[in-house]
């Protein structure tokens, strides 16, 4: 009798070996550093390719439907244009991670098409506080389910223009 309870435990043993497989890869995959792709500037906006998103009152903002991307790091890119009541613009190209709710500015426009690289080269918290809250705007509503992204950058785009996922 004893036999055939150690073949059991055996056996079960055996049976959970798959699994325990399973979890150190998922672990490795969570230990993976991250690393963030080149970067590679879009050409300059045009006013036909700017699509509205969100108004704080005394701002609009609007992406630049020609440059929004998925990159391979995860990373969605874009150019955005916020405009003032005055009708002064601000010109810049973002990212975003859904996965750490940061956001990045890589660069600015210039008035002659040009870009100019931020000096500041870090991922910081977005931030839901105050009048402009365009980036927790495309974070919420258009760009991320979670800490996922919400789709390739052609949903993305569906989404901004205000089409429902055949599956929402």
């Amino acid at each position: 009798m004893p036999n055939i309870q150690l073949r059991h435990f055996i056996i079960l043993a055996l049976s959970c070996l798959p699994l325990v497989g399973s979890y150190a890869a998922e672990l490795e995959e969570d230990d993976k550093e991250w690393h963030e792709v080149a970067l590679q500037l879009p050409e300059a906006p045009k006013p036909e390719n700017l699509l509205n998103f969100y108004n704080s009152g005394n701002q609009s903002f609007a992406i630049d439907t020609k440059s929004l991307s998925v990159a391979a790091d995860g990373t969605i890119r874009y150019t955005l244009v916020a405009t003032s009541s005055a009708g002064a613009k601000n010109i810049s190209y973002e990212g975003l991670r859904c996965q750490t709710y940061e956001v990045k500015l890589y660069a600015f426009g210039r008035p002659d098409g040009a870009w100019s690289r931020s000096r500041r080269n870090q991922w910081e918290a977005i931030s839901n506080r105050g009048l402009n809250k365009q980036h927790s705007t495309l974070y919420s509503e258009y760009f991320c389910e979670g800490h996922t992204i919400a789709g390739k950058a052609e949903v993305l785009l569906e989404k901004l223009r205000g089409k429902k996922s055949p599956w929402r």
